[in-house]
């Protein structure tokens, strides 16, 4: 089982830069599928990117372009650097890390961290 602490979030300007991070810890941390995800007022969380164990990403079309999701194995942390931000990146961002083994697939969440961008 792996344990996740989100930080980073914040009130910011459009246009400003963001960084987030999760912090992993409990179980192998390369191991895992990492990603964001996010979650606004009235809205289902959706997907923001992923990274796999190797290092392939994938992005949200609304995020293409601006925002970048990395990881540090040997620190256990998963980021995403958040450029020119906007209003309607406004949301609740949450780490996501993923195991499957077989047919089981695990989701493990953290608590998530406010992002609030001002126009």
């Amino acid at each position: 089982q792996v344990q996740l602490v989100e930080s980073g979030g914040g009130l910011v300007q459009a246009g400003r830069s963001l960084r987030l991070s999760c912090a992993a810890s409990g179980s192998i941390f390369s191991m895992y599928a990492m990603g964001w995800y996010r979650q606004a007022p009235g809205k289902e969380r959706e997907l923001v990117a992923t990274i796999a164990s190797g290092g392939s990403t994938e992005y949200a079309d609304s995020v293409k372009g601006r925002f970048t999701i990395s990881r540090d194995n040997a620190k256990s942390t998963l980021y995403l650097q958040m450029n020119s931000l906007e209003p309607e990146d406004t949301a609740v961002y949450y780490c996501n890390a993923r195991r499957t083994t077989g047919w089981i697939t695990k989701d493990y969440w953290g608590q998530g961290t406010q992002v609030t961008v001002s126009s």
